[in-house]
């Protein structure tokens, strides 16, 4: 039987699978739960699994045509090599995987290839340039001591923000009333909350800072403000790296463009294909695999 080709692209938020034959044709595509191998391999297994079975029923196939599937994963948490060891070594039932990180199958998407760099900023953020077969990498070491631009810091920067609003310092505007209502007007939940919450608990609130920006707020334009600078950081560092064609990738960075200085904006390309296109790319090809 024919072989076929999966592109995994998982994050902190979701897992996205699509399926194609060897002719490149489109099986099936869908979407799970959180896949960082940080947050547990079993669970990223787990959710890459169902999102294979998902995109597997939309073509007719099921559970018995995974042996002839070949798997390319970009995944959040792969740069860490214990968790990479740790990954590969679960029992599956397919017939091969490639991993590397989500920001690596976002760059060989977005220059289908090709030499050139992207910044990922979505529940968290990576920058990465690959050139001459070489990966040069910025930022990418996860929440919350990294991940600068990503919705997770940016839902705790928010958190922070409204809890000293609540103690008089700072304005409640209308954002800060939001998360509030969020939690009941119960400053006790938000600490308890955030004993347990993870990052797409923080990113959450991403969207609502960028509908209150475009509303005048204070607070969210203060929020994008940072934000942009946050993923100018990293532009500027990968340009200082040799990038000159940047793409801008995930649910943060594509919306931050309008908020970044001239300068870097001319530094922006749009992208050919997406991370789950770059994960196809490498499906099957055992020297894309990270360690």
């Amino acid at each position: 039987m024919s072989n076929l080709y999966v592109g995994i692209d998982g994050g902190g938020t979701s897992c996205r699978a699509r399926i194609r034959d060897e002719q490149g044709q489109l099986i099936g595509e869908a979407k799970s739960g959180s896949a960082n191998i940080l947050l547990g391999v079993d669970i990223a297994m787990a959710s890459i699994v169902q999102a294979i079975s998902d995109a597997a029923k939309q073509g007719g196939l099921s559970s018995d045509d995974f042996s002839r599937m070949h798997l390319g994963l970009a995944l959040a948490g792969a740069e860490q090599k214990s968790a990479w060891q740790r990954f590969i070594a679960l029992p599956h039932p397919f017939a091969s995987i490639v991993l590397n990180t989500d920001a690596y199958g976002a760059c060989i998407g977005a220059h289908n290839g090709d030499e050139g760099a992207i910044m990922i900023a979505g529940t968290g953020s990576c920058g990465i340039y690959l050139a001459n077969g070489q990966q040069h990498v910025v930022g990418g070491r996860e929440f919350p001591i990294s991940d600068q631009g990503g919705g997770a810091v940016m839902g705790l920067r928010l958190i922070q923000k409204v809890l000293l609003a609540e103690d008089g310092i700072g304005e409640k505007t209308p954002l800060a009333e939001h998360v509030l209502a969020h939690f009941n007007q119960d400053i006790d939940q938000i600490v308890e909350w955030s004993k347990s919450a993870l990052p797409r608990d923080y990113g959450q609130f991403s969207p609502a800072i960028f509908q209150h920006a475009n509303k005048g707020d204070s607070l969210a334009i203060e929020m994008l403000k940072q934000t942009a600078a946050d993923i100018e950081m990293f532009l500027v560092a990968l340009n200082r790296k040799g990038a000159t064609r940047i793409c801008l990738m995930g649910s943060i960075a594509e919306r931050i463009k309008a908020w970044l200085s001239p300068p870097v904006q001319s530094l922006v390309v749009e992208p050919q294909f997406d991370a789950i296109e770059g994960a196809i790319m490498i499906a099957g090809q055992p020297e894309h695999n990270l360690y």
